[in-house]
């Protein structure tokens, strides 16, 4: 999907939140000719958006210079993009700005309703940078089922950070090898909506410090994964554990595979086929890696061939490497640029 040619027309791209994931799009974004930010959306403060998009604490200063002007973000080769005011879906009129596509990346807005509500607005698609909380038109992992995207798709979800990875891994294992059932535990860095201190929360383990724990937590991945491979229906779980990093995660994948005969080197031959056929999207490293090591990666699943092990039945375990921000926002990219060729400005190429 990545590199997909299109027409000299940029896709022209609506944005619902500047934080971590919008923030990551936009500049990514800002090195392709064929997807123009128009209209970015936002609770924050125009001038406090601009200066975190300037300086970022994990991925460093934007290398493009980004200028604001009355309340218009100007790239140096005049790309603009208008930041307003917006809380929530339906409170942007987007027929007014006239973009092709939606993105909403707050993170917050995961049920139909909310996306019916940007629909409503003047929105021609909807693309959630987060999984939903119910079925819609079209969940797209890059690498597994992109090429089921249709014209007629108007809610879309890129998925998660993690289940990217996940997806990527059992449908690689389960074509070379078969896999009854699997389980998996990512180790997810800290993000944004947990506290720095102790405090009173709605969950009791997320009350907690996320500077000094390792916090267990409930992911949604095993949900939506029978939705994107339903031959796991009942057959997959999984839990989350977020660690006191701040990016970089990596996904512990326990599966038992059909064939007793599948080696450690033939699992790691089966990861390094995939990512000839799928270059940007999956990388393997024999390297000794960590966390930080991934840090603006854009693969979605960075697979460490030295973490493979087996025993002598049929369980394999293996680890993927991925930056939960970095990465996803790049296969956000990857779908706009894939609907982009659905729309009457983008062509049909």
């Amino acid at each position: 999907m990545t590199g997909t040619s299109l027409s000299s027309t940029p896709i022209r791209v609506g944005l619902m939140g500047f934080g971590r994931i919008g923030r990551n799009l936009y500049r990514l974004a800002s090195e392709t000719s064929n997807v123009e930010i128009k209209v970015i959306s936002d609770v924050g403060r125009p001038d406090i958006l601009h200066y975190l998009l300037q300086r970022d604490t994990i991925h460093g200063s934007f290398h493009y210079q980004a200028r604001l002007e009355d309340n218009r973000l100007i790239l140096e080769d005049n790309r603009s993009a208008e930041m307003i005011m917006g809380v929530a879906p339906g409170d942007v009129p987007w027929k007014s700005y006239d973009v092709d596509l939606v993105v909403d990346a707050t993170g917050k807005y995961t049920k139909k309703s909310h996306m019916m509500d940007h629909l409503d607005a003047g929105a021609n698609r909807v693309i959630l940078a987060h999984l939903p909380e119910e079925t819609i038109d079209r969940l797209v992992i890059v690498g597994v089922n992109e090429e089921t995207v249709s014209p007629s798709d108007r809610m879309i979800s890129s998925g998660s950070s993690t289940t990217n990875p996940v997806a990527l891994m059992l449908k690689i294992l389960d074509d070379a090898f078969g896999v009854d059932q699997a389980m998996m535990t990512t180790v997810h860095a800290y993000t944004a909506d947990q506290p720095l201190a102790d405090t009173a929360g709605e969950d009791f383990r997320r009350s907690r410090s996320a500077a000094e724990n390792i916090i267990p937590n409930d992911t949604p991945t095993a949900k939506w994964l029978e939705a994107i491979l339903p031959q796991f229906k009942g057959k997959f779980d999984g839990i989350a554990l977020n660690v006191p990093v701040a990016d970089g995660s990596c996904v512990d994948l326990t599966c038992q595979l059909r064939d007793p005969e599948a080696t450690v080197e033939a699992v790691n031959s089966a990861m390094r086929d995939a990512a000839k056929k799928s270059p940007d999207v999956i990388e393997v490293t024999d390297d000794p890696i960590v966390s930080s090591d991934v840090i603006r990666n854009r693969h979605s699943l960075v697979f460490d061939a030295q973490a493979t092990m087996k025993t002598k039945g049929r369980l394999i375990k293996v680890l993927g490497w991925y930056d939960n921000g970095w990465g996803h926002a790049a296969r956000l990219l990857d779908i706009i640029q894939a609907y982009g060729r659905f729309n009457k400005k983008g062509g049909t190429a």
